[in-house]
């Protein structure tokens, strides 16, 4: 008897935007260390997100993450248990998609 395997769910990357004037780049490290940290969390609570790289651009004040979850409303929840706030989370196509 062959065991039925369950499929994982689709994960879509999406694209976080943050611009934090006033904030340097010690506190754009910090902020993205929130965001991966409540991803893990989430992670090892058996939710389908992952969070895939940043990118912190001091001189413009901002950053940008890249989070790969099975819905928009992941990406939220995480960002809400980071408590770091965003300007835009748009769905992305990677290399690998």
């Amino acid at each position: 008897m062959m065991s039925e395997r369950i499929p994982k769910p689709r994960r879509q990357a999406y694209l976080v935007e943050h611009y934090r004037p006033g904030l340097a780049a010690a506190g754009l490290n910090r902020a993205v260390a929130r965001v991966r940290k409540a991803v893990h969390e989430l992670e090892l609570e058996g939710q389908p997100v992952r969070f895939r790289h940043s990118t912190i651009v001091a001189s413009d004040e901002s950053f940008l993450c890249v989070v790969e979850a099975q819905s928009e409303d992941l990406v939220r929840l995480a960002y809400a248990r980071a408590g770091v706030p965003f300007e835009r989370i748009s769905a992305a196509l990677t290399e690998q998609q």
